[in-house]
């Protein structure tokens, strides 16, 4: 890579942040619109039970992050030997096209199939694009170069999930999915302009990417994601009925709901990725004690607006905490396979994102209550803490043998 002047380097990490903001829209702009979606998809199931109809809903919620879990370890090992720009353009063409397909699908059997290849290259466009800024940024700048790429997705909690949400509810869901296609076209566009060419990693191939996975510690980091971030999803696939059925606010209030857990996730991401640079293992703990605390907060105080309010920021400042720390975390267990590393990350915390939402469906639908979400909450974030603990008593361990014959 060609040294950069200060102006091209921030404008190259501004366009990669672009498309964090434009998955941060695709993400989690479905969990607002949930209602919307099931009375236009599903009227007679709503006719019958709002509340059934919002759950089963929660399925394109679900698949898309299945195909996150799916895409992102296979794209990984297929394009090792890809120049990180050109696999980044290849990516963005591809949420283009599914988000395209995913709003103009005329069945929910469809719009299921269309959110499943949607998420196919998100997780993959996390690790090339956080690899990417990491490059940008120097050595020693990891945690940070991952923080820059997930800001977009954070930023897009803040103001762009807000905005879509309201202009689903004023004119449809499906031109709300036609403008987040649009924003990842728009971003196609500007790394076309001014990101550099990056080469893939030295004696990258696809064996050596799928290595990754003989590491007890690759497979457990990637339990931890899986199962404690989706504390965090079985709160916020709900965070619309929550808002409506349990706050009694109306449905205008969703989208400044959403923003404000917005700003927390980006306040939580600005510090984590700091601290991650740090301390990894550590960030990982301190997130994880905070996600526990916070979603037990929410669940005693969302009934009140401030409540819910305060339960939103501080659910997203402690769970985005961790974003950085895990994704350097699972790089740094899978020493020559940078991409696969970073791509299981994204893998992890989707199938965290498709735990949380179909279970905090089953509770919901179980007739226990919207709340219901957040105590499950709890008891994932619990076992993502434990999981973390033995982690790092493996890397101890593993740490100590190494010494050991070293000596």
């Amino acid at each position: 890579m060609d040294k950069l002047t200060a102006g091209r380097r921030w404008a190259a990490l501004l366009a990669l942040a672009l498309g964090g903001f434009g998955l941060g829209l695709t993400e989690f702009a479905a969990m607002g619109l949930l209602p919307e979606v099931a009375q236009d998809l599903l009227p007679e199931a709503y006719a019958r039970s709002s509340s059934g109809a919002v759950a089963t809903a929660g399925w394109i919620i679900t698949v898309y992050a299945l195909g996150v879990v799916a895409g992102a370890p296979t794209i990984a090992a297929l394009t090792a030997r890809v120049p990180r720009r050109r696999l980044v353009l290849g990516l963005l063409a591809m949420f283009t096209i599914g988000t395209v397909a995913s709003a103009l699908a005329p069945t929910f059997g469809l719009i299921l199939a269309g959110r499943f290849v949607a998420g196919l290259a998100h997780g993959a466009y996390f690790g090339a694009a956080g690899l990417l800024a990491a490059s940008m940024l120097g050595a020693g700048n990891q945690g940070k170069g991952f923080a820059v790429v997930l800001s977009g997705l954070t930023a897009a909690n803040v103001f762009g999930v807000p905005l879509i949400t309201g202009l689903g509810q004023a004119v449809g869901w499906r031109i709300a999915y036609l403008a987040v296609a649009s924003v990842f076209a728009l971003t196609l566009l500007a790394v076309l302009a001014v990101v550099p060419e990056v080469a893939a990693a030295p004696g990258g191939s696809p064996r050596a990417e799928l290595a990754a996975f003989r590491s007890p510690q690759v497979w457990l980091v990637a339990l931890v994601a899986a199962v404690g971030f989706g504390g965090f999803f079985a709160v916020n696939s709900y965070i619309a009925p929550i808002t409506t059925h349990v706050t009694g606010l109306s449905e205008s209030a969703v989208p400044w709901v959403l923003a404000v857990m917005g700003l927390g996730m980006t306040v939580g991401n600005a510090i984590g990725g700091i601290a991650s640079d740090r301390n990894l293992r550590r960030s990982v703990l301190l997130g994880f004690t905070g996600m526990i605390a916070t979603t037990a907060l929410f669940g005693l105080i969302a009934g009140n607006p401030i409540g819910l309010f305060a339960g939103a920021f501080l659910i997203g400042a402690a769970s985005l905490f961790m974003g950085p720390a895990l994704q350097s975390l699972l790089i740094s267990v899978a020493p020559g396979a940078q991409l696969m590393g970073a791509a299981v990350n994204q893998s992890a915390t989707n199938l965290a994102n498709s735990l949380g939402a179909a279970l905090g469906g089953l509770v919901i639908a179980a007739g226990w209550g919207y709340l219901s979400s957040a105590w499950l909450g709890v008891g994932l974030a619990v076992a993502g803490l434990l999981l973390a603990v033995m982690s790092n008593r493996l890397d101890t361990r593993q740490t100590a043998a190494r010494e050991l014959v070293l000596v």
